[in-house]
């Protein structure tokens, strides 16, 4: 395995709650879904629409509740493990968000969505065996000191400044007729909040050990900086769930998403400096092999699974196959045909000879 896990224990801990972070943010996409629909069905202004009917319903506060259980889990994975690592596992969320949609909403699952799960989980274990090794931030002054990198300025600059683009003259002409919309806004905001996320971890790590850190402005400049990022994301995701198939919304999120994190890492903490060749292939193989998994999960989710998508070499094949069958059947009812005849003449010459008696 990679560096990350060699002599850190805490990064199973990691692991862990990053596996169990997909399962709570999964099953609140589906509970998020079902309470807007029911808003839908009772005509109330609808979050696409700029409603907020949606604070409301029950449901979509359980979904709420489970997306803030799942953050939290991945709030603490952030601690333990690199964000390389954990971000990437959140496909393990699509396939969850998939297979109760499944169940629950009655969108379809074909075989084609079942291929790419599959995908989904090898890209994810292939990145878990080659989990990159970032360096150790391991106090709030470390953390200051990164987030001074002028590489990391630009790059938060260009998220700020591509975000308002996209809320103030993207959305309002393209939001409703094009996913990549709000996805993209809640993606690049997202990136930064865990930026924030890794701070404050580290601050919680502090405060336990004893130390001052309450004291500490960067703290508390992390924390305000993640409720905003947080109130961003959740805004611009109910539009999208409302508005398009959440077979749609939560695949396109997490591969921008997992992109936006991972470069964001990249920069803030150097994971990629500190790997080798061999790991660095397998991380990019990993995600792009989820990548292709949830592009099958999204591409051809309405697409069902026929014979004729199949080759034409196969569909050849399959061809001769039922023409085989079929012959051997008419060969086989020709075997049998002479003896229906002659039981019918026999039966048929008997009659006469009845009715030629009768008339003598």
């Amino acid at each position: 395995m990679g560096g990350a896990a060699g002599g850190r224990p805490g990064f199973y801990l990691g692991l862990g709650l990053a596996l169990a972070s997909s399962a709570f943010i999964g099953g609140s996409f589906v509970l998020k879904k079902k309470g807007l629909l029911r808003l839908g069905r009772r005509g109330q202004a609808r979050a696409g629409q700029g409603g907020h009917a949606y604070l409301r319903e029950w449901l979509w506060w359980a979904g709420l509740l489970c997306m803030g259980v799942g953050e939290a889990a991945n709030f603490a994975a952030y601690a333990f493990a690199p964000a390389t690592l954990v971000t990437p596992l959140g496909a393990l969320s699509v396939l969850v968000s998939a297979v109760l949609s499944s169940t629950f909403l009655n969108e379809q699952l074909n075989v084609h969505g079942k291929i790419g799960c599959l995908l989904s989980i090898l890209g994810s274990t292939v990145m878990v065996i080659h989990a990159p090794q970032e360096e150790e931030v391991s106090s709030l002054e470390s953390m200051a000191e990164k987030l001074k990198d002028p590489g990391f300025i630009v790059f938060a600059v260009c998220v700020l400044v591509s975000s308002l683009l996209l809320i103030f003259v993207a959305g309002p002409r393209y939001g409703r007729s094009n996913v990549l919309v709000y996805v993209l806004v809640c993606s690049a905001i997202g990136s930064l909040s865990v930026s924030c996320v890794k701070g404050l971890g580290i601050a919680l790590k502090e405060l336990f050990a004893g130390k001052p850190v309450l004291k500490e402005p960067l703290g508390w400049v992390l924390l305000v900086c993640l409720v905003i990022c947080i109130s961003v994301q959740i805004n611009y995701l109910n539009k999208a769930l409302d508005i398009f198939n959440t077979s749609m919304v939560t695949p396109i999120y997490y591969v921008l998403f997992t992109t936006a994190v991972m470069t964001c890492s990249a920069i803030l903490f150097k994971e990629w400096q500190h790997m080798v060749l061999d790991n660095i292939i397998g991380t990019i193989s990993g995600f792009l092999t989820i990548v292709s998994g949830i592009f099958l999960l999204h591409a051809f989710r309405d697409v069902p699974f026929s014979p004729d998508l199949l080759p034409l070499f196969l569909q050849q094949g399959r061809a001769d196959l039922r023409t085989s069958w079929r012959s051997a059947d008419r060969h086989q009812s020709c075997q049998h045909q002479p003896l229906l005849p002659s039981e019918d003449k026999d039966s048929q010459s008997a009659e006469e000879e009845e009715e030629e008696g009768e008339s003598v």
